[in-house]
């Protein structure tokens, strides 16, 4: 079953339909500017771009941060927001949203208010490492984000540990929460669908799970890089976006978004004296080992294979 089952005919109905067939999949993506280029509104259009699909960015504001890490932000206000991506839904047939850092409480809500009227488009939204922020900043934006985007929010993505800080907060068990119990918290917020990266695994393996709060609806495992990167969040969520606005079902769309992030990470580079950063182009590289990257795929698309997909119920 494709996510989302939805009827855009509505939003294209003035446009030729050569042009329609021809066009590719559109996705509105909501992000800060990185002048470092490890995430952020570059690393989103370069994604969206890899996967087939055209990334129409709408900027919240921008860091200032090199490779290594974020100094601080000046935010847009939420007026400048909503005209970028108001003037820009009127003209463009949308396919899908993605929602990276939108940098304030009130950013948030004029995303969720457009969210909101378009209620008919998948919203992929990723929740990033907050860690450089004061806590009053952190807990704000949280608070908002729950309350304000997470009810419009088809797919939830997020790394383990801080999907785990931020909606598991209490958390007095001893082992660590599983995906599905954070799926089950995003739930409550009216999520149907969390996808959960870097699952801490012995022996060097993280693994990456896709939920509803009822089940572990698929999984796949990838052995750790040698390195620190900046990135990989807004890489495998943008991926996922321009994927499902190409109409893959979420199952097929998930492994083929973490072969892609996996195939990212590992042609990395280290443009300055930080971390490492996906090269979103390496396909744009000469092929060295064509079998070996084929079985890589294979392998992915093997362990989503059975992947049963239960019908969305995003409340929107």
């Amino acid at each position: 079953m494709s996510i989302p089952p939805k009827d855009l005919v509505s939003l294209a109905d003035d446009v030729p339909e050569d042009d329609e067939d021809e066009r590719p999949a559109c996705v509105l993506a909501f992000n800060a500017n990185d002048p470092s280029g490890a995430g952020g509104l570059a690393g989103d259009i370069l994604a969206v771009a890899s996967v087939g699909g055209h990334a129409l960015a709408v900027a919240t504001g921008t860091y200032v941060r090199d490779s290594a890490k974020i100094f601080e932000f000046f935010a847009l206000d939420e007026d400048a927001v909503a005209e970028q991506a108001r003037v820009v839904l009127e003209d463009v047939p949308v396919d899908a949203i993605k929602v990276g850092f939108a940098g304030t409480p009130a950013n948030l809500g004029a995303i969720a208010e457009i969210a909101a009227d378009y209620d008919d488009l998948p919203l992929i939204a990723y929740m990033p490492d907050l860690s450089w922020w004061s806590e009053d900043e952190i807990d704000a934006y949280h608070d908002a984000f729950r309350e304000l985007l997470l009810p419009q929010t088809t797919v939830l993505v997020g790394n383990h540990g801080t999907l785990w800080r931020w909606l598991l907060p209490d958390w007095q068990n001893q082992r660590s929460p599983t995906a599905r119990d954070i799926a089950r918290a995003a739930g409550e917020s009216g999520v149907p669908y969390t996808l959960v990266t870097g699952i801490p695994l012995p022996e060097q393996f993280v693994e990456n799970s896709l939920c509803s709060p009822q089940a572990v609806l698929a999984t796949a495992k990838f052995e750790l890089f040698d390195a620190v990167f900046s990135g990989a969040g807004d890489t495998v969520t943008a991926s996922l976006t321009a994927l499902i606005a190409n109409g893959s079902d979420l199952g097929e769309a998930c492994g083929e978004a973490l072969h892609y992030l996996d195939r990212s990470l590992d042609g990395g580079f280290r443009p300055g004296m930080g971390n490492v950063l996906p090269d979103r182009l390496f396909w744009a590289q000469p092929e060295d080992d064509e079998e070996e990257q084929e079985k890589a795929s294979a392998d992915i698309n093997q362990a989503l294979e059975r992947f049963v997909m239960p019908p969305p119920d995003t409340q929107h």
